[in-house]
């Protein structure tokens, strides 16, 4: 690489660090006005992947929303939501880049919760039984999702409607959470099921048997 061709390559990262510092969203900044709340300390890093429906938001504080993020609660300008807030996380999350949060009706991120990236949560699915429509669109009834404190959900976790996961909990890479999971628990898998769970009497004891 040429010296003029190095120079180049400096100034473009500096441009492009400086757009991503203006473009963010922070809870002092305009566009954070729009979140039904918005707390001290955080921030929702530029760029976004989609962001729509921030009126039925709240995003709690030292909360970190990482690049390319889908936040979305997939409601038109004319539609009501059941619920409000339809999207609520809590106080020093971390939602990490590339992680779609789809909702229409609830979904609950308590505090301290961490996602590793492109995970996926949503409380709405599509509907395939009849068959002289598009399965897009045909829609299920949305179902709340709930993810308890201190919980961490590995790289690509997929977590689907009304599943409620525990406090405490991990979720490894890719599983696919389709059912409850219960507080201090370790799961993994598709769909996941339980592989170790904390007691008082045996402490961390696993693997357990299928479920």
């Amino acid at each position: 690489m040429s010296r003029w061709e190095d120079r180049r390559a400096g100034w473009l990262q500096s441009a492009w660090a400086r757009l991503q510092g203006w473009g963010a969203i922070g809870p002092t900044r305009k566009r954070a006005r729009r979140f039904g709340a918005f707390g001290e300390g955080s921030i929702f890093c530029f760029p976004w992947q989609t962001l729509y429906g921030e009126r039925w938001i709240r995003i709690g504080a030292h909360t970190t929303i990482g690049p390319w993020v889908t936040m979305s609660v997939g409601l038109t300008d004319e539609q009501v939501p059941i619920a409000d807030p339809v999207i609520v996380i809590g106080d020093r999350c971390l939602i990490n880049k590339g992680t779609a949060i789809v909702a229409h009706f609830s979904i609950t991120i308590g505090d301290d919760v961490f996602t590793g990236h492109n995970c996926y949560i949503t409380d709405q699915n599509h509907d395939y039984r009849d068959l002289d429509r598009p399965i897009g669109a045909q829609s299920m009834p949305e179902r709340a999702v709930s993810i308890g404190r201190g919980s961490w959900l590995g790289h690509g976790v997929v977590v689907l409607p009304g599943v409620t996961i525990g406090e405490h909990v991990t979720v490894a890479a890719n599983a696919v959470v389709t059912r409850d999971l219960p507080d201090r628990c370790v799961a993994g898998g598709n769909p996941a099921r339980i592989l170790k769970m904390w007691t008082e009497a045996d402490g961390w004891a696993g693997p357990l048997p299928r479920r």
